[in-house]
Parts: structure tokens; C-alpha cells; sequence
């Protein structure tokens, strides 16, 4: 099963596609993914209607995110591109939930801020129940997976030192385009994962080739933290980020990226300068 929020006459609706049919919720139901998929299957009712799901304008698949838990240098080659040295144990840093995004919404750089963006495609974890604290979070914690693009201002996050400012502008974690139950989604090993500038294929590989992999992130952001409903945890970047290519390619004004999870979908971001749109 799948579910999605759209924008429908001003106001997020919740979406569920279920053996290849979608459905849009009436008004009255609450603006709640993680409701939707707690209800089930039974939740697109017979006052549910029937929509083509291509004609809906899409939003970020989960709203009143508490934290965003993110890993870095989580892929061997991406690892060995950086120059950092293999890290032992995850290395996690944290986004703010106001860099929350659509799947097709522009990212706005702050281009007084940076000349250095750079995109990374990601799996992410979206957490179904409060869990973690005394006890570390499982797969059975995981209510859905969904596709992240983590966007960096490279040289914002490494002038500071730490990594928290220059992931988390505004805009700075499209998000979607659907969450995706764990049963269709299927192991979460093997999955090519992959990310395009103005098509131009520059990240692919497969989430088999994290460092450590879902049960591992999960059991280590969890232990001593508690994770609640709706929390998301983004598990790293394969090789081919602008920042380590020779020479870098950052983004620029009005390039697209896409970025996709085999199973889930992808992303389509355009990316814009603040200072393009108050000239």
C-alpha cells in the first residue's frame, strides 16, 4: 500500500493507492499519513473517490515531523570519495523538520548564504510508533519508506564545522513522492538507488551497499533516544555528489534534480536562487 498528501482545492488530502488504484480522501479526513496507514486498506471507503494520481499536485507524504535523524558516509564508495576515513559506527547528524519539501516543489537556495548546494539521494525511514529509549527501534518500527533528497550547502556545512545549518534551509529536504508500506516495499537491501541533474545520471547503486545497513541505524539512533510517530531517519548517500567530483558540480539556478528508490519513485525538484525571485 501506498499513501500520498495532495494539495486539492487549497487543502492537503490524503491519498491511498492500493493494487494499482488510488483513491482521494473526502474533506473530513484528517491530514494524517501515518492514520491512513494504521486504518489499513480499510480506510478507502466507498466515499473515497477514485483519482488519477499523475493529475494531483503532491506534497512532502508526512507532515509534523519531530526529527529528522540522518547518516553520513553510509555507502563504501561514497566513503572512499570523501577521503574520510570508514567510520565504525554510524555517523548521524540532524535536519530541522522546517527543511521539509514536496516531491515537485522548488528548492529556494539562499544564495547569500552559499554557492556550493549539492543534492544526495536517500532512503528514508519513516517511524510508525513511539519506540527506542530503553529499548532500540527494530524493523517492526517502520511504518513506511519513502525517497529523501538530504540538500547540502557544502560550503556552509563544512565552514561551520558541523553539519546541522547547511542541511537544513528552508526547502532542503524534498520529501515523497509516497510512503510506502513496508510489505510492498519489501527488504530494504537491494534497491537501486540513483540521482539525476538536468538528466544527467550522476549517483547509482544499490542500498545493499550501505555500511551498515536499515536493522543496524535503526538500533543504534534508537538506543538511549526515543523515536516518535512520523520521525524520519535517512540513511545515507551513494558516490557521485557534486561537492567530491573533479572538478565539483554544484548546483545552479533552475537545474532539476531527480532523485529515486527503486520501488518507492523519485523526486523532481527544481532547484532556484532567493535572489532570482526578489530581483
Amino acid at each position: 500500500m501506498r499513501i500520498a498528501r495532495a494539495l486539492v482545492d487549497g487543502s492537503p488530502r490524503i491519498v491511498i493507492t492500493d493494487a494499482g488504484q488510488s483513491r482521494l480522501a473526502p474533506e473530513s479526513h484528517p491530514d494524517d499519513a501515518l492514520a491512513a496507514l494504521e486504518s489499513g486498506r480499510s480506510g478507502a471507503s466507498a466515499d473515497w473517490s477514485v483519482v488519477d494520481l499523475g493529475d494531483l499536485e503532491l506534497l512532502a507524504p508526512v507532515a509534523g515531523t519531530g526529527k529528522i535523524i540522518a547518516v553520513g558516509l553510509n555507502y563504501v564508495d561514497h566513503t572512499a570519495e570523501t577521503g574520510f576515513t570508514q567510520p565504525e559506527r554510524p555517523l548521524t547528524f540532524a535536519k530541522y523538520a522546517t527543511s521539509i519539501t514536496g516531491p515537485t516543489a522548488d528548492v529556494v537556495v539562499p544564495d547569500h548564504l552559499t554557492q556550493g548546494v549539492d543534492f544526495e539521494s536517500e532512503l528514508a525511514l519513516v517511524i510508525g510508533r513511539r519506540c527506542g529509549g530503553e529499548t532500540p527501534a527494530t524493523l517492526d518500527d517502520v511504518a513506511a519508506y519513502t525517497v529523501a533528497n538530504d540538500v547540502s550547502a557544502r560550503d556552509v556545512q563544512f565552514g561551520d564545522v558541523q553539519w546541522t545549518r547547511g542541511k537544513s534551509f528552508d526547502t532542503f529536504t524534498p520529501l515523497g513522492p509516497e510512503l510506502v508500506t513496508p510489505d510492498e516495499f519489501g527488504d530494504p537491501a537491494g534497491h537501486r538507488i540513483y540521482a539525476e541533474v538536468d538528466g544527467e545520471l550522476l549517483q547509482e547503486d544499490d542500498t545493499a551497499e550501505m555500511i551498515f545497513d536499515v536493522p543496524t541505524i535503526l538500533a543504534f539512533v534508537s538506543d538511549g533516544v526515543t523515536l516518535e510517530p512520523g520521525d524520519l531517519i535517512l540513511t545515507g548517500t551513494p558516490a557521485g555528489a557534486g561537492a567530491f567530483r573533479t572538478p565539483p558540480r554544484y548546483l545552479q539556478h533552475d537545474e532539476v534534480v531527480t532523485a529515486g528508490v527503486e520501488g518507492i519513485g523519485e523526486l523532481r525538484n527544481r532547484f532556484v536562487h532567493r535572489s532570482r525571485l526578489t530581483a
